[in-house]
């Protein structure tokens, strides 16, 4: 889920494994480069239909050099998604603390989930993996935690209670639940603007269920 997959990741090298200079194809050398020959192959072929070694070979890149990267085919459509939570931290840290505490984890949210034009296209293609394919689904309960888990570290200190009490992890589980129902209408409707939708959903939190 979420954020701006793209990462400035570079080691600069087109050596393969052995050392020797590959041919044809540049070699990819960002998490995000390699995370787009991933979603092309996955769009021919199917997620499960496509192997760690056919995106190395697509991106010419060796096998190892991959795992570099990801440490599994499941990682590919998270990009780095560690960094995301490092600057999602960040983001909270920064507020000012007389910021009332839903409008702050609303902004967080908001902000985590701005996505570059260019990129739309391809969040688009990996939130519908991430939201259908079995597998992907199941791996996503480890970063969907990782998640809510920064939430509820920025809750819990606001409130003055151990975060993993209920009312932070309460909220740390109701912005995930409006996060994924607003990209889940977002890949409904083509026209739709992920952050107008995630801003309306949060929008009904504090004045539908507020009464």
């Amino acid at each position: 889920m979420f954020g701006d997959p793209r990462s400035s990741t570079d080691d600069g090298s087109p050596a393969g494994e052995s050392g020797a200079t590959r041919l044809g194809r540049r070699p990819s050398t960002t998490q995000a480069e390699l995370s787009h020959v991933a979603l092309t192959l996955f769009a021919e072929r199917g997620f499960d239909d496509t192997t760690v070694d056919d995106i190395a070979a697509a991106a010419g890149i060796g096998r190892r050099t991959f795992f570099r990267y990801f440490a599994s085919k499941n990682d590919l459509p998270w990009g780095d998604f560690d960094a995301q939570l490092d600057r999602m931290r960040a983001y909270l840290d920064d507020l000012p603390d007389d910021l009332p505490l839903m409008d702050a984890v609303r902004a967080s949210v908001i902000e985590f989930n701005r996505i570059p034009p260019e990129e739309v296209p391809w969040h688009r293609q990996r939130m519908r993996l991430l939201l259908t394919v079995p597998a992907l689904m199941a791996h996503s309960t480890l970063r969907y935690r990782a998640w809510r888990d920064v939430v509820a570290h920025y809750a819990a200190g606001r409130l003055g209670v151990p975060e993993d009490s209920l009312e932070p992890q309460a909220l740390a589980w109701t912005m995930l639940g409006i996060a994924l129902a607003a990209y889940e209408q977002w890949l409904v409707h083509e026209d739709a603007d992920l952050t107008e939708l995630l801003e309306s959903a949060l929008r009904m939190l504090g004045e539908r269920f507020a009464s």
